[in-house]
């Protein structure tokens, strides 16, 4: 329901050209018309700031009912998936193909549900052990925006002879402090792992799934309601939020966002061999 009323809310009763930003001036090669490349982006990561309400409602309510509710047990997050797909994977392409104008074509709108369903996926993920084990869920979630921090980052590689070519000094300065801020985190999470001995080490799958929810859901959903504007405050009266193009979050080249993905996916690998490596030390 709550996606359902996101997607009404933005496709048929929102100005679309507040909402997707058309024909918005974002320089030379940035084509936002309604069907433009910056805008189609935005079409399917509004699947993904509504998944990224989904996982923070969702987290909510088991951390809540978890320490309420004596015996609570999460629901199997794939079982939720499967009864919320159905109905969504129909509703949603419905909406989206014919209110307000101009409506999406098939292309759009099958983009625009899978990545809905492949963001719901990792915003169901982390239920069980919100109610289960609140503290080693906050404790995934600090790591999960450490690896975040590296994905966004090196998204943008592909931008850095760009930058260097147009002096853009406090570009380049935000590319490695958003690395550096990355490997710090991990460092000190890895840290707070080796003194707490009885909070168990999450596996790579869960770390990498982590960075995953926090760098695409999470990340895009707080662009979205608060840093929507150049100037002013999310606070202020006149504030609207868009919905961000996927520039700000993935990179062009797809072979590239693979690499990417593989890169993080090892470093998640690599850091909790070290942390287990770790906790056996310490405990001989």
């Amino acid at each position: 329901m709550l996606v359902l009323y996101l997607f009404f809310t933005w496709f048929a009763i929102c100005d679309r050209y507040l909402i997707f930003l058309y024909f918005h001036d974002m320089g030379p090669g940035f084509d936002t018309a309604p069907f433009g490349w910056v805008t189609a982006s935005r079409y399917w990561m509004s699947g993904l700031v509504a998944a990224g309400a989904v996982m923070v409602s969702y987290v909510a309510a088991n951390l809540v009912l978890g320490r309420t509710v004596r015996g609570y047990r999460a629901p199997v997050w794939g079982r939720v998936w499967l009864l919320c797909a159905a109905p969504l994977g129909v509703a949603i392409p419905a909406i989206v193909m014919t209110a307000n104008d101009p409506v999406l074509p098939p292309v759009h709108a099958a983009q625009v549900t899978a990545a809905l369903l492949v963001g719901l996926a990792v915003a169901l993920a982390p239920g069980r052990r919100a109610a289960d084990a609140p503290a080693g869920c906050g404790l995934l979630l600090a790591d999960g925006l450490a690896l975040a921090l590296m994905l966004v980052a090196l998204a943008a590689v592909d931008d850095l002879p760009r930058w260097l070519a147009r002096g853009s000094t406090a570009a380049i300065y935000a590319f490695f402090g958003m690395l550096a801020a990355g490997a710090a985190g991990l460092l000190a999470m890895t840290m707070l792992y080796g003194w707490r001995r009885r909070t168990a080490v999450p596996g790579a799958p869960h770390l990498f799934l982590a960075g995953l929810g926090v760098a695409y859901l999470f990340l895009p959903l707080c662009h979205h309601l608060f840093f929507c504007q150049d100037s002013g405050r999310w606070a202020d009266p006149g504030y609207f939020g868009y919905i961000p193009d996927a520039d700000n979050y993935f990179g062009r080249d797809v072979v590239l966002q693979i690499g990417v993905w593989t890169v993080v996916a090892l470093v998640a690998l690599g850091v909790t061999r070290l942390r287990l490596w770790l906790r056996r030390q310490c405990g001989q």
